[in-house]
């Protein structure tokens, strides 16, 4: 900004606050010489003397106080834009004294026209002999007083939210100002009313109170009556307009900001803000809208940023089940959020005794961002480890030293079951980590069996070492499956959960299915039971069936 425009802007609410009061001396003066006792003639040489003295102390008082009461907001605008960290006091006492002005300007108004009014009433009391000469002049000051003050507290508060508020708040955050007076809806209102109707009464009161004691004709003092009413009825109303108009604009230019906000919002567009530049009901709303704007605009961000985690949790899922023959392989992941904390993965394990299948189901304690990560890095762990020498109970062991130093004091783990398949004896190995046992399924005895074994989840003791657990009963047609609870831990909307019995029952009665078959009842089965119920667990299922002879053929070798 330039030297000039600064300036203007440290004058702008003295320039219109002494506009405002010349206007209300003269309205006061054309109604009195409209009145029906004009002005006294007889005295017209000491009036005039007084006049030149009073009104400009007048002026000079109003002048005065103003500035020594502005004197933080020109200090402030002296140091456009300024700098927070120096002048944080200065800011913070500049903005309470610029939301205070239009009560203080008012204050100092009124006071100063209805001080004249009471030196005025003494003055012309005690050196003239004019009958209602001294009455006639304290209501014409006081007339005065209240005409300015309720003008000046719209036109100063126009002069606030058009040029000066947004250069003290251009974030907002009036409300939130303290030790500041509310210039609320109601206030306005108040103001109005007195403008518009109290002062207008009394100037009916005046005009009245001249008819007494004029010793004018009756038909004269009707013509008088008549001529004042017009003058004044006119004025009222052209006073009343201007309000208005200023009023309205007062009121309807943040409701339109909040409006245009509201309508961009709508329309999916989240960087636009209100321009607060009131500290009442609407400048308050102004101030949660632009919150609430943020708030969305940070929830959207998040929400990308989730929907790219769970591509890469995706990602880290295996794209395609291993195609090996004599077995049918499916696996699948559901997450109740965006991402989640189950984890499933087929690896080709190298062994000195021969090749093996591992598969790997895991849960992590708890389900979002954080499972997400602790997954990923076991994930990590498992993938780095299986790839050395070692039998599974050394590489889970090890995979829980790593995350027990990682989850210390955080009160994180997870469950895991570790099984491999020997693809070349056709034999069962497994590790299990406080996860629930994997199943298998015998169609041709309907005997489902649990693959347990002892093991605490990962991450709880450090040096807890695993041991493996074997079985060597496969044969055709044979289900092997690997789940999280989350599958017969679902509930409904009335409390019951899908339960382990529902669970056997499917693979009952799919067991001649495909493995991605089953899987997929499996999934629909449970979003039947809950019935619209939202899923409050990540769901994981591995189903391994044993295809044809080729591969039970390849154990009796």
């Amino acid at each position: 900004m330039t030297s000039f425009e600064i300036w203007a802007l440290k004058n702008r609410m003295l320039f219109y606050n002494l506009f405002t009061n010349v206007v209300g001396v003269w309205i006061v003066l054309l109604l009195s010489f409209r009145s029906i006792s004009p002005p006294f003639y007889e005295i017209a040489d000491f009036a005039h003397r007084v006049n030149l003295i009073c009104i400009p102390a007048v002026f000079l008082f109003i002048v005065l106080l103003q500035i020594v009461y502005e004197r933080p907001i020109r200090k402030f605008l002296n140091t456009l834009p300024p700098d927070h960290s120096d002048n944080a006091n200065l800011i913070i006492k500049a903005k309470r004294r610029l939301l205070n002005a239009p009560f203080f300007i008012i204050g100092i108004d009124l006071a100063g026209w209805m001080t004249a009014a009471v030196v005025y009433f003494f003055l012309y009391s005690e050196f003239t002999a004019v009958p209602l000469a001294a009455d006639r002049v304290f209501f014409q000051n006081s007339l005065v007083g209240l005409i300015i003050s309720t003008a000046t507290f719209f036109v100063i508060e126009q002069v606030l939210q058009k040029s000066l508020i947004p250069h003290f708040f251009p974030g907002g955050g009036l409300y939130m100002t303290p030790q500041t007076a509310r210039i609320r809806i109601s206030t306005r209102l108040i103001a109005f009313i007195v403008a518009v109707n109290l002062i207008p009464f009394l100037a009916l009161l005046i005009l009245v109170k001249g008819t007494i004691g004029t010793g004018l004709s009756a038909a004269t003092l009707l013509d008088h009556v008549r001529s004042s009413v017009m003058t004044n009825s006119m004025i009222a109303i052209s006073v009343g307009t201007c309000l208005t108009i200023i009023v309205s604009l007062n009121l309807s230019r943040p409701i339109k900001g909040i409006i245009s906000a509201l309508q961009h919002i709508h329309e999916g567009h989240l960087d636009g803000r209100v321009r607060v530049t009131t500290n009442d009901e609407i400048g308050y709303a102004g101030d949660v809208i632009n919150e609430m704007t943020a708030g969305l605009k940070e929830r959207q961000r998040m929400k990308q940023s989730l929907e790219l985690a769970k591509e890469v949790q995706r990602r880290l899922l295996p794209q395609n089940a291993p195609q090996i023959s004599g077995l049918d392989i499916a696996g699948v992941s559901r997450y109740c959020d965006e991402t989640g904390g189950d984890y499933y993965d087929f690896l080709i394990l190298n062994d000195p005794d021969g090749k093996k299948l591992g598969v790997v189901v895991g849960d992590v304690s708890d389900h979002g961002v954080h499972s997400a990560l602790l997954m990923a890095t076991a994930r990590a762990f498992l993938r780095l480890r299986s790839s050395l020498p070692g039998g599974i109970d050394t590489i889970v062991s090890d995979v829980n030293h790593h995350l027990a130093v990682d989850t210390e004091d955080s009160g994180q783990f997870m469950t895991l079951f570790y099984l491999t398949i020997d693809l070349t004896k056709g034999t069962l190995s497994w590790v299990r980590a406080g996860h629930d046992p994997a199943l298998c399924y015998d169609p041709a005895t309907d005997k489902i069996v649990e693959l347990k074994g002892e093991g605490i989840p990962l991450g709880i003791k450090e040096d807890f070492q695993y041991r493996v657990n074997q079985c060597a009963a496969l044969s055709k047609d044979q289900l092997i499956v690997l789940s999280t609870d989350g599958v017969w831990e679902a509930r409904n909307k009335d409390g019951e959960i899908f339960g382990k019995d529902r669970f056997y029952q499917v693979l009952r009665s799919n067991a001649g299915s495909s493995a991605a078959t089953i899987i997929a009842t499996m999934i629909d089965q449970v979003k039947e039971f809950q019935r619209g119920f939202k899923t409050e667990d990540d769901i994981t299922m591995v189903v391994i069936k044993i295809e044809n002879d080729d591969f039970v053929s390849k154990r009796q070798v």
